[in-house]
């Protein structure tokens, strides 16, 4: 055995040598369609995206930065280079709480690794059906990596899942579609992990800019950066997760969480086990633990004919964590109370409410925020990651209402289908494609296996 191959963990040659595969080796079909489900969905987050404030920033950012053709920027008339196409579709993509989610690893993929996807497979002119497979790649990898660090406790002690899964997903998909062998894979993990950072800070950042850059721009950027260094013939340390100094040393929170990482689960279940079938997409476009108290009042609305000047009180019960990164926010779409009462006022939430600024100071919204009250709840905290809500309404004719979501809509364990995909992800990019351009992407998104070359895309994701 030569000396490089000594210093290779078994477990990294299995990831190295499945990493570098993925492209040649079709998806299920079951999982081939969940992700188209979760393209389109980023897609939309990404064109949505464009025409909010963190969107415009990084869309003029990037148009200052210059760069080689290579990639698109949704939603604008620029092509630039692969890494700033993934650093300003990545924010598009978490410009609002648009985008999807995966609760065990406690991050959002697809807002890093669809847009890294996407760069790369422009850049490389790859077909549909690799960029599928790429992505599919993208979600388990970056998944993974934060469960191998007990995702919840990890976030607790200060780290941001939402950047270091998503990076070694991104670079997982960019390394897939820049055509990397067996030890590139490893190289470009190691590049990654030098460039993994994030401090959970980020739920004090009031206009979300700096939150889409650390959830989509940074670890999009970041894992197109390691992809394309290493096709360009850096080399780096043969083993960024075994021996000496290694990322699971460096990142071991043993004595304040109670645990060592489980490297292992980085390949468990590795081929079986689809993590995008795991991965939620939102019903409603607000923060993730507001998902379950709207489908919970929608239910309540409509069982029991409810307006908002029957409800006398509003009880909301949450997790401890999404009380906490919910609780009497200054943006309408990620506040608990304003979404509440928008939902009980409206009777339904849609994009435009759910990012109306102007109605966090509307009279009546005040009244109705002011009786409504959210806590974070033990036993809720306990089922996590399951994203579970609890709402009590007390009516002033006497009644008393409970509802308790278990399984929010668009959850791994109830699953929106193509229809409700479709229709949430054209009611998104209508306003700013137009419906026909909107309906032309969507169609063209379901039917990517039969795209000979990702850039024709092009026409139907500028603006």
């Amino acid at each position: 055995m030569n000396k490089i191959a000594s210093e290779v963990s078994p477990l990294m040659r299995e990831l190295a040598t499945y990493m570098s595969r993925a492209l040649r080796k079709p998806l299920p079909g079951e999982v081939l369609e969940k992700t188209r489900h979760h393209v389109l969905d980023t897609i939309a987050a990404m064109v949505s995206g464009s025409r909010l404030l963190p969107g415009k920033k990084a869309i003029s950012y990037v148009k200052t930065l210059g760069g080689t053709r290579e990639s698109t920027v949704i939603g604008s008339k620029i092509v630039t280079g692969a890494q700033h196409a993934a650093l300003a579709n990545g924010m598009l993509a978490h410009a609002d709480e648009t985008d999807d989610s995966h609760a065990p690893s406690l991050t959002h993929p697809g807002c890093a690794v669809v847009p890294a996807a996407l760069a790369m497979a422009e850049r490389e002119k790859r077909n549909g059906t690799q960029f599928l497979r790429a992505v599919a790649l993208g979600y388990d990898v970056g998944s993974r990596l934060t469960m191998a660090l007990h995702s919840y406790d990890f976030r607790d002690v200060g780290h941001s899942t939402h950047s270091f899964g998503p990076m070694f997903g991104a670079a997982a998909a960019a390394g897939a579609l820049a055509g990397l062998n067996y030890d590139q894979m490893r190289h470009l993990l190691s590049y990654t992990a030098q460039q993994c950072s994030g401090v959970s800070c980020w739920m004090r950042d009031e206009e979300h800019i700096e939150k889409a850059f650390d959830f989509g721009g940074m670890p999009a950027r970041n894992g197109v950066a390691a992809a394309t260094m290493v096709a360009h013939g850096f080399t780096a340390v043969e083993d960024v997760f075994s021996g000496e100094r290694n990322f699971f040393v460096a990142y071991d929170e043993r004595h304040r969480i109670g645990r060592p990482p489980e490297p292992e689960r980085l390949v468990q279940g590795l081929g079986s086990t689809f993590e995008i079938m795991n991965t939620n997409i939102k019903r409603w476009s607000v923060g993730s633990p507001i998902q379950a108290p709207l489908d919970a009042l929608l239910e309540l609305i409509r069982t029991h004919d409810i307006r908002a000047d029957d409800v006398e009180k509003l009880v909301v019960r949450v997790a401890h964590q999404g009380a906490n990164t919910t609780d009497n926010r200054h943006m309408p779409d990620i506040c608990m109370q304003h979404m509440c009462a928008v939902m009980l006022i409206d009777g339904i939430v849609t994009f435009a409410s759910a990012h109306d600024e102007k109605r966090m100071k509307d009279r009546k919204v005040l009244a109705l925020r002011s009786r409504i009250e959210l806590y974070g709840d033990d036993e809720l905290t306990r089922a996590l990651p399951s994203r579970q809500g609890i709402v009590e309404l007390r009516l002033r004719d006497g009644r008393e209402l409970r509802n308790h979501v278990k399984a929010v809509r668009g959850t791994a364990h109830n699953p929106m289908n193509r229809a409700e995909v479709d229709e949430k992800c054209f009611h998104l990019m209508a306003p700013i494609l137009g419906k026909a351009r909107a309906r032309k992407l969507c169609d063209a998104v379901w039917s990517l296996d039969g795209v000979s070359n990702m850039q024709r895309l092009r026409p139907l994701l500028t603006a």
